[in-house]
């Protein structure tokens, strides 16, 4: 009702003012002219040509039933006679607005909205009903809509969201919300807008002109209460009663500040640990509470006291941010078993500004107890090194590993060799003492190290047992006699001259001395030809002590040369070294070393290298002619024996019985004639009139080896002469050739 009111209030204000203003217009006999008055009190009046208005005011949002009325249209050439014709043009001309064509009078008939268009121009003009002409030129004019408060105040958004500091103070700036309103601000109170808060206090207050939302609550706690939801009001009219309001709902969240200090939940804990637990292996986890998060919650754990502070460590897990005790040594039930630590927690990121919220640390007693695990033996050492000579005797004992039952009911032990590491039995170890024996002669030269492994196992639990590896280094015994170091050609020239040096030699040794070899050459015994100088450093040098050697007298000589070390027991050598007599230049170059060398020529010609390559083509010929004979040969008389077993019948005109008929066939024979022995060999008479067969006279029967032999020789002389040294090599190997052939 009370918008209403005030509508038509506002509506009739509108009409006056436009009344007031054309009222001075106006003549009586409808002729708009203007009117004025001079200084001695006549009226003055001047003729105008043209409208007499350039603007209409109208309300929005009408809603009578009639059309609402605008104004009226006039033209001082119109004289009321009826011969004027108004025409209207423009925005919403015929449309929206409607004239008068007589009276031109202008309605508007439809509901206007400011918002949508605040004003139109039109254009109007007045034509002659007679000539359709215009009586004057068009005239424009302009229709603006009042503003009424018609349009609420919208939020840019519908919800916000928004965050703070806890513990923030009084005042602090949290948000600034928004609203805008569609009515007229340059008109009236319809946009001037006013905030308030309608769900939200005592926590936020919003300021009435600006829309910004502060803090208005001292020491907001996060870990009280961490959400909170504000409802906020724009109200048009200066929020006087009558206006139109719009709401938004802002959620704001409270952010962590470092202000709550780590608190363990109790002041003592108790964990407990497995004697044979590994170091670095977890034992427990302990765990203090902070009410911040994320950083500000993050927390360092140390042990600061106790007994077991050398025994064991924690560190803080990041993500449960959990202290975790873990072993640092090697427990020991029967030594100690329960252990005090404490426990210090603090914050790693302190807010100075929240240094009166503290101490930000916190401390708790962390007891510890040992259990109890029956533990294999315990060797004395980790790992044995023994220390044998390569001569110890068999059955000595060279060594012994000690161990124990570390628990306290101290079961015996038992020992024995992992069969894996002595497969070749070298070593036997005492059950009960673990005393370790020589099984065999140990040789260094075959292997310096024996490596075994020792177990100790309690002989009331076998699942409970050790190893300890054991390490046998074979020292060095001079068991072994120097020898030469390689294998020499020696040889002595024909036309050497006593003292010359032909063959220096050095030696070996398998042993390996402490202060290394020396060794020292000599001879067996007084040689007349040779001598042996020793040079002090394992060598020596062979020298000659007489000059001139004939190799046809004598082509080789044998010396013996003695080697001996100086180690203990001292081992003596005595290696023979072969001197060969050779010819040679004057330079005293070897050129030949055999005694068929002073008849052959240096080399072979070029006719005597292709005499040499015929002759072994031929010899070749020769075989393969005497295999495929051979081959034939048996060939023949196997065919021959079946044919007389099983086809020919022979007659017979001898009398009596004789050597030659009873044993001419075999009766198995002709039975199973493939069992036929080959060692017995029939003869038969075989007639000339069935067998036409003749055995060819062999080539070998006819063939004579040292005419054959000679018939080469003499084929290589007429080629070269030179070739002649052919005999020399050949000859007993090409008649051994023939006579297997034969």
């Amino acid at each position: 009702m009370m918008n209403r009111f005030f509508l038509r209030l506002v509506l009739l204000f509108l009409l006056l003012t436009s009344l007031l203003a054309l009222s001075p217009m106006q003549r009586k006999d409808g002729d708009l002219r203007p009117t004025s008055v001079s200084g001695d009190g006549k009226i003055l009046r001047r003729a105008k040509r043209g409208w007499m208005w350039n603007q209409f005011y109208l309300m929005e949002e009408y809603t009578a039933s009639e059309y609402q009325y605008v104004g009226k249209l006039h033209s001082n050439m119109d004289r009321g006679d009826g011969t004027v014709r108004y025409i209207l043009t423009g925005e919403g001309a015929g449309t929206i607005f409607q004239i008068d064509e007589k009276s031109g009078d202008l309605h508007a008939t439809k509901k206007l909205d400011r918002e949508e268009k605040a004003f139109y121009t039109l254009r109007v003009k007045a034509v002659s009903t007679r000539t359709n002409r215009s009586l004057e030129p068009e005239t424009e004019f302009v229709i603006k809509i009042h503003d009424i408060n018609d349009n609420e105040p919208k939020f840019s958004k519908a919800i916000y969201t928004a965050s703070v500091p806890e513990m923030s103070s009084v005042g602090t700036s949290v948000l600034e919300v928004t609203a805008m309103d569609a009515d007229d601000a340059s008109y009236g109170n319809s946009a001037k807008l006013v905030y308030s808060i309608l769900q939200g206090q005592p926590y936020f207050s919003v300021e009435p002109d600006t829309g910004w939302i502060k803090i208005a609550l001292p020491d907001m706690d996060r870990e009280v209460r961490e959400q909170y939801q504000v409802v906020i009001q724009a109200k048009d009219m200066a929020g006087q009663m009558g206006g139109l309001s719009g709401t938004t709902t802002v959620n704001i969240s409270l952010t962590d500040v470092n202000d709550s200090p780590p608190r363990f939940s109790y002041s003592s804990y108790q964990l407990s640990a497995l004697e044979s637990a590994q170091i670095g292996s977890v034992v427990g986890r302990i765990k203090a509470k902070d009410g911040d998060e994320g950083e500000n919650a993050d927390m360092e754990y140390d042990i600061v006291d106790g007994d077991g502070r050398d025994i064991f460590s924690i560190y803080t897990d990041r993500i449960t941010q959990e202290g975790v005790v873990t072993l640092k040594k090697k427990l020991d039930y029967e030594q100690q078993r329960v252990y005090t630590v404490k426990v210090e927690v603090c914050n790693t990121n302190v807010d100075p500004r929240f240094l009166s919220f503290g101490p930000f640390k916190d401390t708790a007693t962390v007891k510890i107890l040992t259990q109890d695990v029956d533990e294999p033996p315990v060797f004395s050492q980790s790992q044995y090194v023994i220390e044998v000579q390569e001569d110890t005797l068999k059955g000595m004992v060279i060594g012994r590993v000690t161990a124990w039952d570390p628990d306290s009911t101290h079961h015996p032990v038992k020992y024995s060799i992992d069969k894996h590491t002595n497969r070749d039995r070298f070593f036997h170890i005492d059950v009960s003492d673990g005393s370790i024996t020589a099984l065999q002669s140990l040789d260094r030269e075959s292997s310096k190290w024996h490596n075994i492994s020792v177990l100790a196992t309690e002989i009331n639990n076998p699942q409970q047992m050790s190893r300890a590896p054991v390490l046998i280094k074979v020292l060095d015994v001079n068991d072994n006699a120097p020898e030469f170091a390689m294998y020499y050609e020696t040889f002595v020239c024909e036309n050497v001259k006593a003292g010359q040096l032909i063959q220096t030699i050095s030696a070996t040794d398998m042993d390996e001395p402490l202060d290394g070899h020396k060794f020292m050459f000599s001879l067996s015994f007084s040689n007349p030809n040779f001598t042996v100088l020793d040079n002090e450093d394992n060598t020596a040098r062979i020298l000659t002590r007489r000059s001139g050697f004939n190799r046809h007298e004598l082509s080789a000589y044998y010396l013996p040369v003695v080697i001996s070390d100086n180690d203990y027991p001292a081992q003596t050598s005595t290696s023979t070294l072969t001197i060969r007599v050779c010819g040679c230049d004057r330079s005293g170059n070897m050129r030949s070393c055999s005694v068929e060398a002073l008849v052959l020529p240096a080399g072979l010609s070029t006719g005597a290298l292709v005499a040499v390559l015929l002759c072994i083509i031929l010899l070749l010929m020769i075989v393969v002619l005497f295999s495929a004979l051979k081959k034939q040969r048996r060939k023949k008389t196997l065919i021959m024996s079946k044919e007389d077993v099983r086809d020919n019948v022979v007659s017979y005109n001898d009398e009596g019985g004789g050597e030659e008929d009873t044993q001419a066939f075999d009766i198995g024979t002709l039975r199973h004639p493939e069992t036929m022995e080959s060692s017995k060999q029939r003869r038969d008479i075989i007639p000339e009139m069935l067998f036409s067969y003749h055995r060819p006279s062999g080539i070998c029967e006819h063939l004579n080896v040292n005419r054959l032999s000679s018939f080469y020789f003499s084929f290589f002389y007429v080629l070269d002469q030179t070739s002649y040294q052919f005999y020399y090599f050949f000859s007993p190997n090409i008649q051994n050739v023939l006579r297997v052939l034969y």
